[in-house]
């Protein structure tokens, strides 16, 4: 079928075809969610298991044995990791791609209720995971304040968190450091002995003297009144007036026996903001939001906060956004640069302005197209999806080069007729610009069919990229016929037609061509002579090059800089906080010194959820963009490398931060299950 017959005699409706496709794409485009990657759901899940002050010999026998044997009979596991440490076990189980997680979750976690009556007493219920990239925060934020650190820490999950998570799209606000108000009971020994009380009864007495209940109803006139006996306590004279026994009819009283006291609770993490006491906040999307609108949104709800709350000062230490934005756009320049150079080119080569427009028309709309087939398959504006579309920008001219060619030629044979030269020139290639798309389609064929991640991260690409290349050979077939019928001309007729300038131009290229012409026939000639000398000269580039493939390195994602370097400071097991944190002090004034680029910092001094032991602690350093500074964050890194590596009594790690560091480590960021 030649589309030609139908295109060249209906301009306005052709026309109006590709506006309807281009206003599509555009609204896709509008709507189209930002991200780094595509949406990655890594098929892991992994099972903690606190037991306080527990050996790792005791956690590996008594918890880890146990959890590792019951999870190893659920489908579809193919790896089982774990790590038994003082007073924590965890278990990361991975399972082949393509395993529905949640029925792999459901059946875990019925198989772990079946033996928590294996597991000792004193032990936590095991709580299950699931890694999700999407769940990784977005916006990392530092709040400090003068104000007390308990008063600091309720502020801000009594009046701050809650403001954020009903931000659009947020899901969590995950809240670290400050203190906790707790009221604590210390009893004394010798007086609990004395008076022969056991420490539950104690405890059940306090438990049962601090309890609401409903009381029942009563009419009263035209209204129905609720009861309830109010018996929380609302002072510490209450709870220290509480009766715990009766010794001979007297009342024992709990202040009697111990000291109550309105205090925090014990300090088992640390975090600074800059040097500052302080705490820090996670601001976690929610799976199909769109990144960047978040963290602006968020941004702009911390301004807010800020001025609501003049006593507190909230800082952004790391916004996931900035490094996507200027991907996203490194990504669209390198696209917009393509596509006119690539004008350029076909400019020096067809030496037709007009020619050179009809052709181009192939680029903007194969790519405002593409972006339709990225909004309704469900993918994201990513660098996967942008990278297709970047790598085939310079293809999708090549079928409407070929039929504008075959038009001109036409056109030049039988000049009275530019509608029959149009739709004759393109069904003679009609075929041979089919079968070489078809042809290039079928190179990224192969990328549909892997499995695993590289089949999440490349499958979209090719998506696009083949995509984009139909759309190409659809506007090759149909609009550049329509529009060289009414708008091309052959380059004698563009000369005769065109300014003083534009001849001069012309000219200057028509004999560049020719000389470029004469050049490669010579150069031709010349090897049709020297056949043997160039079969061998190819040969040795060949072979030179085979050689050379061994001492090039594989890696699954280049490196790239983030703006961003990590330090993490580890100590033996069951070192005090306050010894890490000493230690971690003399890191950050290193740090001061060896950091001048810095914008901001935070560190983290104990166990957190990846860390569980409390003897570790890490620095995040935030720089400015890589065009800021003279250094590198990897140089960065090493220097700061070098300076710590003797440092008493700890290992230290560096590393500069990469946009990509979830997908080499795929366990940064997990989804609380259960």
């Amino acid at each position: 079928m030649n589309l030609a017959r139908f295109t060249v005699p209906r301009p306005v409706f052709t026309v109006m075809a590709c506006l309807i496709v281009v206003s599509i794409g555009a609204i896709s485009l509008h709507r189209l969610p930002i991200d780094l990657m595509p949406e990655l759901t890594y098929p892991t899940l992994t099972v903690q298991t606190a037991y306080q002050n527990a050996s790792p010999e005791e956690i590996e026998e008594l918890i880890t044995r146990p959890v590792e044997g019951t999870v190893a009979a659920v489908a579809g596991v193919e790896t089982i990791n774990s790590v038994s440490i003082e007073g924590n076990s965890t278990v990361r189980v991975s399972f082949t791609w393509g395993t529905d997680l949640d029925v792999a979750a459901n059946d875990m976690r019925d198989r772990l209720d079946r033996i928590t009556n294996v597991l000792p007493e004193e032990a936590e219920r095991p709580r299950l995971f699931k890694f999700d990239a999407a769940t990784y925060p977005v916006l990392i934020l530092g709040v400090s304040s003068k104000l007390d650190p308990i008063e600091l820490r309720q502020l801000i999950d009594d009046h701050m968190k809650y403001r954020l998570e009903r931000v659009p799209g947020v899901a969590a606000v995950d809240v670290f450091g400050g203190l906790t108000r707790e009221i604590q009971v210390r009893l004394d020994p010798s007086k609990v002995l004395a008076l022969h009380l056991q420490l539950d009864q104690v405890l059940a007495a306090i438990r049962d003297a601090n309890v609401s209940l409903p009381a029942g109803e009563i009419e009263r006139g035209q209204y129905e009144v609720t009861l309830r006996t109010p018996g929380q306590f609302a002072s510490l004279d209450e709870l220290r007036d509480t009766v715990v026994a009766l010794r001979d009819g007297k009342p024992i009283l709990l202040r009697q026996i111990g000291d109550v006291r309105d205090t925090h609770a014990k300090v088992t993490r640390i975090e600074r903001i800059n040097g500052v006491p302080g705490v820090r906040m996670g601001v976690r999307k929610q799976s199909n939001a769109n990144t960047v609108e978040v963290a602006r949104t968020a941004s702009r709800e911390v301004e807010r906060l800020n001025r609501d709350f003049p006593q507190v000062q909230i800082v952004t230490l790391i916004d996931a956004s900035e490094y996507i934005v200027r991907s996203i756009n490194n990504i669209g320049q390198t696209i917009l640069y393509g596509g006119a150079l690539a004008a350029l080119v076909l400019l020096f080569f067809l030496r037709n302005l007009r020619s050179t427009l009809v052709v181009t028309t192939a680029i903007p709309i194969s790519l405002i197209a593409t972006f339709t087939l990225i909004y309704f398959g469900g993918f994201t504006l990513n660098i996967m999806t942008l990278g297709g579309l970047s790598l085939g920008v310079g293809m999708m001219v090549d079928n409407s080069i070929v039929v504008l060619e075959n038009i001109v030629r036409h056109r030049e044979a039988e000049p009275g007729d530019p509608a029959g030269s149009a739709i004759r020139g393109t069904g003679q290639v009609a075929m041979a610009i089919l079968a070489s798309t078809l042809t290039t389609m079928a190179v990224f064929l192969p990328l549909f069919f892997f499995r695993g991640l590289t089949g999440v991260m490349f499958s979209q690409m090719a998506f696009v990229v083949a995509f984009a290349l139909g759309c190409s050979l659809l506007v090759a077939l149909s609009l550049v016929p329509m529009l060289a019928a009414r708008l091309a001309r052959s380059p004698a007729d563009s000369q005769a037609a065109g300014s003083a300038a534009g001849r001069r131009m012309l000219t200057i290229a028509q004999r560049a061509f020719e000389g470029l012409e004469r050049r490669y026939a010579a150069l031709l000639a010349g090897a049709l002579r020297r056949r043997a000398a160039v079969l061998l000269v190819t040969g040795l580039l060949l072979g030179g090059a085979l050689l050379l493939i061994p001492s090039i390195g594989t890696e699954f994602m280049p490196s790239t800089d983030e703006s961003e370097v990590r330090v993490t400071v580890e100590m033996e097991p069951g070192t005090r906080l306050e010894l890490l944190d000493r230690q971690m002090r003399v890191v950050e004034g290193v740090i001061s010194e060896a950091v001048p680029e810095r914008i901001a910092y935070f560190l983290r001094t104990g166990g957190s959820f990846f860390h569980a032991a409390p003897a570790t602690g890490e620095f995040r350093i935030t720089l400015p963009p890589s065009s800021q500074r003279t250094r590198t964050s990897t140089a960065i890194a090493a220097d700061l490398r070098g300076r710590l590596a003797n440092l008493p009594g700890a290992t230290v790690r560096t590393r500069a931060g990469t946009g990509l560091f979830v997908l080499r480590l795929g366990n940064t960021s997990d989804e609380q299950l259960q």
